[in-house]
């Protein structure tokens, strides 16, 4: 008898069923998972490398993206966030790959929720009240049949008890794929003005949020076309599930 089906309580014993016809396996290393363990297995949880930056006002990821929307004295410094380290080599790069590029809702749902879990605990972003998603070209969107950030936004809404609104934003062009342009420059130029308010929802803290946060263009470009109606005495911060280069 295989030693999953040991100890079964009612509640497991449909998930254990269903891991003897199709396995889970951890995300990042590929190992069958216990019916304890949800997307990845123990050790690869414990090895997760967090970035603990929702804890930190000042930053490298939040250093960066100010770097890029600090273009007058009155722009407020903005907080920025990840849940971990996104590095090439490393498998952790699965995690928000699968979300995006695999359909993995339950996976990018399950990190959603830690990003929203470590942003609650933090005073820094106790006061968001309004959880933007950055959008896709509807294009863009048509044939993927969904926006990743959208996913990611709304279980970070539901954790920081905040208002989520995937249209507030628009793409009002469809830009290349920031992933295939080399060098901060061409992405910032790529998304140029690239987004337009819809319509304005009243708010005190907006979180921005991105799959994966590289130079910021695109984060940053969002937050010059929220900028444009909201003034200062709104906060707009920024939170993804993974960082690259920090």
């Amino acid at each position: 008898m295989d030693a999953r089906l040991n100890f079964l309580t009612l509640k497991t014993s449909l998930s254990a069923l269903l891991d003897l016809v199709l396995p889970r396996v951890c995300v990042v290393c590929g190992r069958p998972l216990d019916l304890q363990e949800q997307h990845l297995c123990e050790e690869c949880l414990s090895d997760l490398p967090e970035t603990r930056y929702a804890a930190l006002g000042h930053n490298p990821m939040a250093d960066r993206f100010n770097a890029r929307i600090q273009v007058n004295e009155y722009e407020p410094y903005a907080y920025a966030a990840a849940l971990y380290h996104y590095r090439t080599e490393s498998d952790y790069r699965k995690i928000s790959q699968a979300l995006k590029y695999h359909r993995d809702f339950g996976a990018g749902r399950w990190a959603a929720r830690l990003l929203g879990e470590r942003l609650a605990a933090s005073p820094l972003y106790a006061d968001v009240d309004l959880v933007v998603p950055v959008p896709l070209h509807w294009t863009r969107r048509w044939q993927r049949g969904y926006n990743q950030a959208e996913v990611i936004a709304r279980e970070v809404a539901a954790v920081l008890g905040a208002a989520c609104r995937p249209r507030l934003l628009r793409r009002r062009r469809r830009t290349r794929s920031q992933a295939h342009l080399q060098g901060s420059a061409a992405k910032a130029a790529n998304v140029a003005d690239a987004f337009v308010l819809r319509a304005a929802a009243p708010a005190r803290h907006i979180l921005l949020i991105d799959d994966v946060f590289t130079t910021g263009s695109t984060l940053a470009a969002c937050h010059k076309a929220l900028r444009r109606h909201y003034g200062p005495q709104v906060r707009i911060s920024v939170a993804t599930l993974a960082a690259v280069g920090d």
